[in-house]
């Protein structure tokens, strides 16, 4: 008596799917920072604030604000702002929200491999 066995590899399948779902992981976690970020931005007349952009390149994710006083406003921690604004407003949320971040991440890797 023999047996037979038959295997079939979806190794490629699944690595493509876990890639694609690292990468829109990482979107929805930069995007998640952004919004944090947002609501304690400095806040005149909200050109800062709608400057932020999230983006992904590869598995790398960023989070930015692109005016000319962005990193001045980040970074001057002698700066009078408005109630519940801040300097460090990237970085504040960035660390407050890292493992919601990582949890964003693992959903979407969870979700792809079902």
């Amino acid at each position: 008596m023999s047996i037979r066995t038959v295997v079939h590899w979806n190794g490629d399948h699944v690595d493509n799917k876990a890639k694609g779902a690292a990468v829109h992981g990482l979107k929805l976690g930069a995007e998640h920072v952004l919004q944090a970020s947002r609501a304690v931005v400095p806040l005149e007349e909200g050109t800062l604030e709608r400057s932020g952009v999230a983006s992904v390149s590869g598995y790398t994710a960023a989070v930015s604000y692109d005016t000319v006083y962005a990193v001045y406003q980040h970074e001057r921690l002698d700066l009078r702002h408005a109630e519940g604004r801040t300097a460090k407003y990237l970085e504040g949320p960035l660390t407050a929200e890292s493992d919601t971040v990582a949890e964003i991440i693992a959903a979407e890797l969870r979700r792809a491999l079902e």
